[in-house]
């Protein structure tokens, strides 16, 4: 009887053992990321999903596992509040904040936890105050940048139109995405002699009302930064935009996606993919985000919406060539709601 006492014994203990190894192992090998979006469009989501499927392929490649927590505050600082609370309540182990709002928030409200927050599609993070530099980013925070070249943007408005007269700048100026850009773009119009109207707003409804005043105005082009409110409204104001003639250059493909005449920027599935792999870089490589540089990419690629230029009378192969000096590369898309 002593003896089965004593094998009984000794099998829960080793039984004991073996659990706390599998716990320890399992602690050690996964590790818990909460992502939260701003809004949903075209971009943002593009961002997510290839933030997703390479936090996949980086798992499986060094023998890891990312526990991903998502969600959308759907622009709702009340609600990105929330969600950022559940993040530190449920101890993950890095957050993923994704646009300019998400990044600020996360960054403050991480002050005493110094939980690691990654950010993807800041516009300007120095500007935002999001990180002290983009080569020292300091603290627990650093990540990826979508800053837009805007005189290449505006270079490509001449190249289409050189004797354009007036131009509509439209912005929801609570974007501190957009802040920088549209100081930009008043500059360059102003060296030129050029004339600007601006119109502004703060959600779809808003922003149908812009587009009105602009065809009133009789501007001949519309710019926009890479402003997550104008992106949301893109697919309820695209066609009447078309009808009026008027040509959205705009700061991400995303926008010529939704129908915009044309998007240029970074590709935002390279972003998404750039933006897990410095969260691996924090978890598994165990670096420090304070030293970790902000990623910035190439803004060289114009997507011309080809269906805006049927309906219009214009010939892509004529733009490409026109877009050619301004870009590294000039693609073509049609108009959809969201990418493939």
């Amino acid at each position: 009887m002593k003896r089965k006492l004593a094998a009984i014994i000794t099998a829960a203990v080793t039984a004991m053992s073996l659990c706390a190894c599998g716990a320890s192992a399992k602690s050690t090998n996964t590790y818990t990321v909460g992502i939260c979006n701003y809004v949903d469009d075209a971009s943002l989501n593009q961002i997510v999903d290839n933030i997703q499927g390479r936090l996949k392929e980086i798992g499986e490649e060094k023998g890891v596992t990312f526990e991903v927590k998502y969600d959308n505050c759907n622009a709702d600082s009340n609600v990105l509040s929330q969600i950022i609370a559940n993040f530190e309540a449920d101890k993950v182990d890095l957050m993923v904040g994704v646009a300019t709002p998400v990044a600020m928030s996360m960054q403050a409200a991480t002050e005493e936890s110094k939980t690691p927050v990654v950010f993807a599609a800041v516009s300007d993070p120095v500007g935002a105050g999001v990180v002290a530099s983009m080569d020292a980013p300091g603290a627990n925070i650093t990540g990826t940048s979508d800053y837009l070249d805007t005189n290449a943007i505006m270079n490509l408005i001449l190249a289409q139109n050189p004797g354009i007269t007036k131009v509509g700048l439209l912005y929801d100026a609570g974007q501190d995405s957009s802040t920088a850009a549209i100081a930009d773009a008043k500059a360059f119009l102003d060296g030129k002699g050029i004339a600007y109207t601006e119109h502004t707003g703060t959600n779809v409804d808003e922003v149908s009302l812009a587009v009105d005043a602009f065809i009133a105005d009789g501007v001949e082009a519309i710019f926009t930064p890479s402003d997550n409110t104008i992106m949301t409204a893109e697919l309820s104001i695209y066609e009447k935009l078309a009808d009026a003639g008027i040509l959205h250059y705009a700061g991400a493909d995303s926008f010529a996606l939704n129908g915009a005449f044309l998007g240029y920027g970074v590709d935002y599935a390279n972003l998404g993919r750039e933006t897990a792999d410095m969260v691996a870089e924090i978890l598994v490589d165990k670096k420090d985000p304070a030293s970790v540089k902000v990623r910035t990419f190439d803004n060289g690629t114009a997507t011309i919406n080809t269906d805006i230029c049927s309906k219009l009378g214009l010939s892509f192969d004529d733009l490409e060539s026109s877009f050619a000096p301004f870009c590294t590369k000039v693609e073509k898309i049609q108009t959809a709601e969201s990418f493939e």
